[in-house]
């Protein structure tokens, strides 16, 4: 899904193109993505984008008029852009924005069609769609503290729950704790103040890393491999990989459609998390340190 800096890096490609634009046209090729009614997305038509916002991971294309465009991607969605007058694509769009700059098209990997989009007229309206987590980068240590201990959660559910941090999900929650050396399952509200620094420097300086990366990525061109796995990444999607702080082959939970990497040594203080899905199968018999498993 794409996060805080994937997000950051598309609302700005699309402020240098459709920044000031006219949205002369929309398709909507898929009956379950528009999911609002009133007004109806042709309200949109004739209006000229004047603002963009960011809600957590939705893009706020803001009109003329006080009209809002929402682009919720969840897991799979993507956006592309085609200068006006260049070909399109043969990919099969779920929608299509046309502005006298060019066309902004949605797509989405798969079969499951969880992405969405909203039409609202007012801010009232819009931030329906705020779920309230805080900003950490526009947030000082106090706040950041006070929201993290709200609640006792592990610390993998704190950093993406979006009603407790904005635009933060499985991906760079996996870099962030890793920077840290944070157990992913470690509890909020057993953490010490010195942990909890950690953690509110690694977290604003992953995301601030990563805007940067991303926009170097681009080389100024729209972003088209938005991804949630790169090689460059520590610990996310890298399991059995070396750690690139220690050397210790990155270990994984699995559960549900989601997976957490960490580091055992750098993290766990040498030991393994188990798998929900393995430790069931293996029993008594689940490894409990690196060197275990090494002789595994």
């Amino acid at each position: 899904m794409p996060e805080f800096p994937d997000i950051t890096v598309y609302i700005e490609a699309l402020e240098q193109r459709v920044l000031g634009a006219e949205l002369t046209a929309v398709r909507i090729s898929h009956p379950f993505l528009l999911r609002t009614f009133e007004p109806p997305v042709s309200a949109l038509i004739g209006r000229r984008v004047v603002r963009f916002r960011r809600l957590g991971k939705r893009i706020a294309i803001g009109f003329d008029g006080d009209h809002w465009l929402v682009l919720h991607l969840m897991i799979a969605g993507r956006l592309h852009w085609f200068p006006a007058g260049a070909k399109r694509s043969a990919r099969s769009a779920l929608a299509a924005f046309t502005f006298d700059t060019g066309t902004l098209t949605l797509t989405e990997a798969g079969t499951k069609r969880r992405a969405s989009v909203y039409v609202f007229a007012g801010e009232k309206d819009l931030l329906t769609q705020d779920r309230g987590g805080l900003e950490v980068l526009d947030a000082s240590f106090e706040a950041f503290r006070e929201r993290l201990t709200a609640e006792n959660h592990t610390l993998k559910r704190a950093l993406t729950d979006p009603r407790a941090f904005s635009g933060i999900g499985n991906a760079y929650s996996d870099e962030i704790l890793h920077r840290a050396r944070l157990s992913p399952v470690a509890l909020t509200q057993k953490l010490d103040d010195d942990a909890i620094r950690r953690l509110y420097d690694a977290t604003r300086a992953v995301l601030l890393e990563w805007v940067d990366r991303l926009r170097k990525d681009a080389h100024g061109e729209f972003p088209e491999h938005v991804t949630a796995f790169r090689p460059d990444m520590a610990v996310h999607g890298r399991f059995g990989k070396p750690c690139p702080v220690c050397g210790t082959p990155v270990q994984r939970i699995r559960y549900a459609e989601n997976e957490t990497n960490y580091c055992p040594r750098c993290q766990t203080g040498g030991r393994l998390l188990a798998d929900r899905a393995l430790s069931r199968l293996l029993r008594n018999d689940w490894p409990k340190t690196i060197e275990e498993l090494e002789k595994l």
